[in-house]
């Protein structure tokens, strides 16, 4: 007896993961627009590795980012953060996510252009003041008005976030969901014959 094998088709991470090549996939964004969450989710739908800039660069200094703004300042840690971000972009494909202000660098965001293609988790300001505001680790946020705080760096961040090769809306929806949209997006820019597209 003869039976048909029809092909399965690829599933929505394997077509993205076939798109992405050799290239990194980098998550740019605000501080609780989800870039941790969803990148691990993303991660794994593509079957790459997943790292989280901050983790690696506690790892490597022994330190937490808040113990290394309040012994260093910003403008070393930014240092610090450049030379890990610059590291992991050397090898790959691997899912990566950033700080609020690594994209914001423009050492960095050409690193990072350089090395792999950066989608932009964007948030409104009621989203991610409700995420942020259970946690109190955020030394950007130590102020007097951390709300206010938060919409300022949205201000100014913003316009540079929009420079991201992709942008998906990060809001109250199911995680699976907006992974879902982030790998239609990898798929979608990386077919348009992009400029990272693969020899």
């Amino acid at each position: 007896m003869n039976e048909t094998i029809f092909p399965v088709a690829p599933t929505l991470g394997e077509r993205a993961r076939a798109a992405l090549g050799r290239r990194n996939l980098v998550f740019v964004g605000l501080m609780g627009a989800g870039k941790s969450a969803i990148g691990r989710m993303t991660a794994s739908q593509l079957g790459l590795s997943f790292i989280d800039t901050d983790n690696e660069i506690e790892r490597v200094s022994r330190m937490t980012i808040s113990e290394l703004f309040a012994a260093y300042g910003e403008e070393e840690f930014r240092a610090l953060e450049t030379r890990v971000i610059k590291r992991l972009l050397r090898t790959g494909p691997r899912v990566i996510s950033t700080g609020g202000g690594a994209f914001i660098n423009d050492k960095t965001r050409k690193q990072i252009e350089r090395g792999g293609v950066s989608l932009w988790l964007k948030a409104d300001l009621d989203v991610l003041w409700e995420r942020v505001n259970k946690r109190d680790h955020r030394p950007l946020l130590k102020t007097e008005n951390p709300r206010q705080t938060l919409e300022n760096l949205m201000n100014q961040r913003y316009p540079v976030y929009a420079l991201a090769d992709m942008t998906i809306q990060s809001r109250d929806e199911r995680k699976e969901t907006i992974v879902k949209e982030v790998l239609e997006a990898v798929i979608e820019y990386m077919g348009k014959g992009s400029r990272h597209e693969q020899d």
